[in-house]
């Protein structure tokens, strides 16, 4: 009986010394916004990155709030706590990677924050892009991101953020497109 309780507290212990993660979760279409909304009420950190679009209909045109990554929240929780968000409505599973939960690190979802808060950074200047070539996306608002180019085609370059697993397209400017095709 003595074995059984020191087994017990010392799996206690290991539960109070997880850290909290942030997970990428799936919802149900069109629910991510109003998920979030329920587990920040319930005290679990949820952020659900919105947008703001210009939707026309036939009588009249509004801004409405999208979100970025559709049918996707980021949840911060800690490994052995992270089942609780299935009992909200909405909730469908954890993004997985190699077998394991994907993590997102605090410096990327501060990033990801940053780049949604500063909606006038539309373009970033950048010499002789090549696909393969590694840049850095600070002007973007993803602080210490790298990434790597896939495709460069006009005025438009995709950058491949492996951590995230995102591909992010830049608009390069006209004077930056001119200088590609002069060399």
């Amino acid at each position: 009986m003595n074995t059984y309780f020191c087994v017990k507290l010392t799996t206690l212990k290991i539960i109070e010394k997880e850290d909290e993660q942030w997970l990428v979760l799936y919802t149900k279409p069109n629910t991510s916004r109003n998920l979030a909304k329920q587990l920040n009420t319930a005290g679990i950190e949820a952020y659900c990155p919105t947008k703001t679009e210009v939707r026309q209909w036939s009588d009249r045109k509004k801004k409405v709030q999208v979100p970025v990554l559709p049918s996707m929240i980021l949840v911060k929780a800690k490994p052995s706590n992270r089942q609780i968000v299935f009992e909200f409505n909405g909730a469908l599973r954890f993004l997985f990677w190699a077998k394991k939960p994907a993590i997102v690190s605090e410096r990327e979802v501060e990033a990801l924050r940053d780049s949604l808060e500063k909606p006038n950074v539309v373009s970033a200047e950048v010499e002789a892009i090549k696909p393969g070539q590694k840049i850095d996306l600070s002007e973007l608002g993803f602080e210490g991101q790298e990434g790597n180019v896939k495709y460069v085609s006009g005025n438009k370059c995709w950058v491949i953020l492996e951590s995230l697993g995102f591909v992010v397209k830049v608009n390069l400017s006209k004077e930056e497109n001119t200088k590609q095709k002069a060399k």
